[in-house]
């Protein structure tokens, strides 16, 4: 683990014993501080006590007499739609508040950090969309280059719950908007950002919120180097603010939807990545035939992770034969099985408009398998995005809202998984893709995405 440091001998508080919750808490008994452990769960609160943590009621007036500091797990809000009443009252006691992330940056630079002859970095990729595709690829990237490398953060495991970085290792981060808006420290060597649509934005309080809490990645200290996906105005503002001009060497812009040609600059068009620098190709990459890497949603993480190890000098040849090996991760765009010409493919991470409609542009001709615990507004947003779209097979608490707004597709209500890919399957025929893009939340029948994922992956293994 890291250990924390900074609160030697001094209390803080922590607020939420989940995964990363209970890793804070070890790190700070590491790191020689005392940890006042709090969860509204009780059965959290047990697990905690059992090992040997205090559990301190952190919503009693006069809690935080002689706390250094309040940590608070991810899924806590701390500003909309409203505080946390253990927040307000730290806030009252005029006690910091952070988070593991913030806690990391902290303490991973002080120690014998600076002894190393290559000292260690940091990578680390926020965005709304393709996170954690663009973070595993650059960890699979770095480790087929035979670079040290561990993957953290909303990806992996918990930022204080890795190893301590040997010479010349490279941790990627994946930080979501709740990860970056409240950590008081965040430093990154390189720093990524993907993309922005609207997602969480009760929880930042409208789409202002959100990519504020994005562009704190940017902004607290500053990464050495950016790498800015421009294809919305948010990331063209970005870019904008990090350089003095496009020549500047500090920046890297990428793009899945237009050339590129100014600055240093990587984007993917027609189904082939390029980088250019100083007015000239540097290299061209065909990933067109990449399994692991289908449509252009997954070509912008491509543009994504191929900037970041450009970034910190990784040869293009060398990443080329990453990404051709590169096997895509669970749930997001995966490839299941393939049975007389039709592929069946995985997307259950696919749970917002954005995503979904990403995901309905990487096949010629697709079984759709949507639906579960639709957002604001249904699916209405994807009809510009149904022309692939033979048949649709609706599943889940919003099947029959999501059928109102599918204008001339053909559809039919299936209700349930199983049912679904059974008359996906059966309906379908050579050259057609069996795709689960739910384009909703799984909480009607799943308790994750994850769990979705693998309930198609089981009754499509069960066929094949």
């Amino acid at each position: 683990m890291i250990p924390v440091l900074g609160y030697e001998g001094q209390k803080v508080a922590v607020l939420g014993l989940g995964r990363s919750g209970l890793a804070t808490a070890r790190s700070l008994k590491e790191g020689g501080a005392q940890a006042l452990c709090w969860d509204d769960s009780v059965e959290a609160r047990d697990a905690a006590h059992a090992e040997g943590f205090e559990i301190h009621d952190l919503s009693k007036q006069g809690a935080f007499e002689g706390v250094a500091c309040l940590v608070v797990s991810p899924g806590i809000p701390h500003l909309y739609p409203e505080p946390n009443k253990v927040i307000a009252l730290a806030w009252d006691a005029g006690v910091p508040v952070d988070n593991d992330i913030g806690l990391f940056f902290r303490s991973l630079g002080q120690g014998d950090w600076m002894e190393h002859d290559t000292p260690p970095r940091v990578i680390a990729v926020t965005g709304s969309n393709g996170k954690s595709t663009t973070s595993a690829l650059i960890h699979h990237i770095l480790t087929e280059n035979g670079t040290p490398s561990q993957l953290a953060g909303n990806i992996g495991r918990g930022v204080l719950d890795i190893e301590p970085p040997v010479e010349g290792e490279v941790i990627v981060l994946e930080l979501s908007s709740y990860q970056t808006d409240l950590a008081r420290a965040l430093t990154p060597d390189v720093a990524v950002f993907t993309n922005l649509s609207p997602d969480h934005l009760d929880r930042h309080g409208g789409m202002g919120g959100y990519f504020a809490a994005k562009r704190r990645l940017f902004a607290e200290g500053g990464p050495d180097r950016a790498v800015i996906g421009v294809d919305e105005v948010e990331g063209q503002y970005l870019a904008n603010q990090l350089v003095e001009g496009l020549g500047d060497a500090r920046l890297i812009r990428i793009s899945a939807e237009r050339k590129l040609t100014t600055g240093w600059s990587v984007f993917a068009r027609k189904g082939f990545l390029s980088e250019w620098r100083k007015g000239r190709q540097i290299t061209s990459i065909d990933l067109r035939a990449i399994d692991g890497l289908p449509g252009a949603h997954n070509h912008q993480n491509a543009c994504a992770a191929y900037g970041a190890c450009r970034a910190i000098n990784i040869a293009p040849k060398t990443i080329e034969l990453a990404l051709v090996s590169f096997k895509g991760l669970p749930h997001r765009s995966q490839l299941i099985g393939e049975k007389d010409g039709v592929k069946f493919v995985n997307d259950s991470k696919a749970t917002n408009v954005d995503a979904a409609a990403k995901a309905l542009q990487a096949f010629a001709r697709i079984r759709w398998i949507a639906g579960g615990m639709g957002k604001d507004g249904g699916i209405a947003d994807l009809a510009p995005h149904l022309g692939a779209v033979a048949k649709a097979y609706l599943i889940g608490f919003s099947a029959r809202d999501f059928a109102l707004q599918l204008g001339d597709t053909p559809y039919e209500i299936c209700e349930t998984m199983d049912v679904a890919v059974a008359r996906a399957a059966a309906d379908a025929q050579a050259g057609d893709t069996v795709l689960l893009a739910p384009a909703a939340a799984s909480f009607d029948q799943y308790p994750n995405f994850e769990r979705r994922g693998d309930d198609f992956a089981q009754a499509v293994e069960a066929l094949l």
